[in-house]
């Protein structure tokens, strides 16, 4: 299995908007990939900011590819994103997972 995390960061006051955004586009789009195994939206306030973490899991990396392209370390994003992210990360990680009870 393979675990995808992408990070941003957002205002404070935007993350109750930008997590509907999110979940109506990246996750629901994560969802209906096949080989998708799950997501999880993590979230840490740090004063006036939000940073976002999107783990999503995959049965394998050929899963990834048909959801982010042969590129698969390249951050996906979504026509709404530019108007919440205070920056643009270009990469995603990527973790094979070790152990899974």
């Amino acid at each position: 299995m393979i675990a995808r995390l992408w990070t941003g960061r957002t205002k404070a006051d935007d993350y109750d908007a930008y997590l509907a955004y999110l979940e109506e586009s990246g996750v629901a789009e994560l969802h209906a990939t096949p080989g998708n195994r799950g997501v999880l939206v993590l979230r840490r306030l740090d004063g006036d900011e939000a940073e976002f973490g999107v783990l999503s899991l995959w049965d394998s990396l050929e899963e990834v590819k048909a959801f982010a392209g042969q590129d698969v370390a390249a951050a996906h994003y979504y026509p709404e994103d530019e108007r919440f992210l205070l920056e643009f990360e270009p990469r995603v990680k990527h973790f094979e997972v070790a152990r899974e009870r």
